[in-house]
């Protein structure tokens, strides 16, 4: 009985004991995962800010504070004593502009060392963006020229800074042509393909033959010596020029009109033609104008001088023989 009264005495206190334990250990737990958390928040970066810009920020602020208390009091003085609507429209309108103009101001006075420190870096990145990329910025301003002026399509045959031929392709940084050689009149491709950088059309002159479009004009030169009978080869060179260009002359005059009326220009004459020209005392040059397809360019120049050619004669002709007699003796 005495065992059983004593254990009925001392229970309570072992169930109170117990649970006084765990609370110490669920506080204990509870520390531990707190410790736990801040060793893990250890590794986030401290941010401090330099005291300079701690004092810019805090100008700003304060700056931007008084202009936006200063527009709710003048915007309520407004309201309040001027009672015409226009008149307090346009007050609202430019007290607001006023203080804008303040409020920039009083920044570009606050960050003014800042600022022109940034401009600087700015200016030197720039320049050096500049320097390294000129080519490139060459190109497409070339580009831009050439767009711009129209100065050629795909299909034109081009010329420039001595290098000629079709255009084939073209883009912001190149033009590509198929090459016409060699020199600067032949009309037959090399079978070279040549890629121009943009750059050149800013500083070079294009000359476009293909600007008539589907008729042209082809010309060439024939030396003859001054004692060559030129005159019935320059009437030879006419006849077959005009031979020729028989089948499609009066459509490509009616084109050459249509081309005047469009664009404002006096065209030349559609009619073949042989000028003549003197470059030294003993040479004549026979210049060749004849009317062409566009198709026909590399073709009628051939054409014309083989059949002129082939069948005549213009080699100078050899002094008569006399009678062994000298002009002196034969006035005698």
């Amino acid at each position: 009985m005495w065992q059983y009264s004593y254990l009925r005495m001392s229970w309570p206190c072992v169930v109170r004991a117990r649970a006084r334990r765990k609370q110490e250990l669920h506080y204990e737990s509870n520390e531990s995962e707190g410790d736990a958390m801040l060793e893990n928040l250890n590794w986030l970066p401290e941010i401090t800010l330099p005291e300079s810009l701690l004092r810019l920020l805090i100008a700003t602020a304060s700056l931007v504070a008084i202009v936006f208390v200063a527009r709710l009091l003048i915007v309520r003085f407004i309201r309040r004593t001027v009672q015409a609507p226009e008149l307090r429209r346009r007050w609202l309108v430019n007290s607001r502009n006023i203080l804008l103009l303040l409020l920039l101001f009083g920044l570009v006075l606050i960050w003014g060392q800042e600022l022109r420190t940034l401009a600087l870096s700015l200016v030197a990145i720039t320049l050096a963006i500049v320097i390294a990329t000129k080519e490139l910025i060459l190109c497409l301003s070339g580009s831009v020229l050439k767009s711009g002026s129209a100065a050629f399509n795909i299909g034109d045959r081009i010329q420039v800074r001595g290098f000629r031929g079709e255009v084939i392709d073209h883009s912001l940084l190149a033009t590509t042509i198929l090459e016409l050689g060699p020199g600067m009149t032949t009309q037959q491709r090399s079978g070279r393909k040549i890629v121009l950088p943009n750059s050149l059309f800013l500083a070079e002159p294009v000359i476009n033959e293909s600007f008539t479009e589907r008729y042209g004009f082809r010309t060439f030169t024939v030396p003859f010596v001054r004692d060559a009978d030129w005159r019935a080869a320059r009437q030879a060179f006419l006849d077959a020029a005009a031979r020729y260009c028989e089948p499609y002359i009066e459509a490509a005059r009616a084109h050459m009109h249509r081309l005047s009326d469009q664009r404002g220009l006096d065209f030349p004459s559609v009619d073949p033609c042989v000028t003549v020209e003197t470059p030294t005392a003993g040479e004549i040059h026979l210049v060749v104008r004849v009317p062409v397809r566009a198709s026909e360019r590399t073709d009628v120049e051939q054409v014309l001088l083989t059949e002129v050619l082939a069948s005549n004669d213009f080699s100078p002709r050899a002094p008569e023989k006399g009678n062994g007699r000298s002009p002196a003796s034969a006035d005698s």
